[in-house]
């Protein structure tokens, strides 16, 4: 079984990210995911992100979006974890701004893999004392170590 500690790396954890607005911080997350996979273009993977919100917002409640998509040329799941600076409006379930965001990237044919995923992320980020630690990291290592740490169990 894939684990989220394999596919998310400290490049890819990243704190204090300029929010601004739910598309910005959409392109944001391209251009992270970008730098990893050089064969695919930043404009796509946004334009893919996009497309998954217009079928219903990935804002979870509690502050917490989990921008997800499938991807041709991608081919390995691929996730990241950011911390906004502020808050941003993610037209999320319960209203509330989003500022702490799991992405997802993943084959296009994932399938069962990329549920499983989903649903890795969305226990971990139902706990009240796991958000208040992942918001607490105060730098990209700082983070992705939380995350290493809540997965096994720490």
């Amino acid at each position: 079984m894939i684990r989220l500690e394999h596919i998310l790396t400290p490049a890819r954890s990243l704190v204090n990210v300029p929010g601004g607005s739910k598309k910005r911080v959409l392109e944001q997350i391209a251009k992270v995911i970008a730098r990893d996979l050089p064969d695919l273009d930043p404009q796509a993977i946004f334009e893919s992100f996009v497309a998954r919100e217009k079928l219903g917002s990935t804002g979870f409640g509690n502050g917490i979006a989990i921008p997800h998509c499938r991807m041709s040329g991608c081919a390995s799941p691929l996730s990241a974890v950011l911390h906004l600076d502020a808050p941003v409006d993610f037209d999320a379930i319960d209203g509330a701004p989003v500022d702490l965001l799991f992405v997802l990237l993943v084959p296009e044919a994932a399938t069962d893999e990329h549920l499983e995923l989903l649903r890795q992320i969305a226990s971990m980020l139902d706990r009240e004392d796991v958000r208040e630690r992942l918001r607490q990291a105060s730098t990209s290592e700082a983070l992705y170590q939380t995350v290493v740490d809540i997965q096994s169990g720490q």
